[in-house]
């Protein structure tokens, strides 16, 4: 499994725009990006920080995704701006006893 986290902050679109723009079109959108096991979608509307974690299969998949027309729109989305992603590989063990890996197996 490897982990990437995304942020950004809103420009010219409220808090409540985005939240719809999620319901309607963003998720729909990842809901079938292969090798994404689940996305949490993040908002903390007090320093306009949004975004996401993504768990992804391995590190392949997420490399695939950051070369996606997907990413590629999101990444140059007019109301979204200082964008930053990073990603991690995770530590199975304590992961494992935290029951990080429910979902799936690495």
């Amino acid at each position: 499994m490897h982990v990437q986290i995304v942020s950004f902050n809103l420009k010219a679109m409220s808090d409540v725009q985005f939240r719809q723009a999620c319901d309607e079109q963003f998720a729909p959108a990842f809901a079938n990006v292969p090798g994404l096991i689940y996305k949490l979608w993040l908002a903390d509307p007090d320093t306009n920080t949004y975004g996401g974690v993504y768990a992804w299969r391995d590190n392949q998949a997420m490399k695939d995704f950051l070369n996606s027309e997907l990413f590629k729109t999101v990444a140059s989305h007019p109301n979204f701006s200082d964008m930053t992603s990073k990603d991690f590989g995770i530590l199975e063990g304590p992961t494992r006893v935290t029951n990080g890996l429910t979902t799936a197996s690495v």
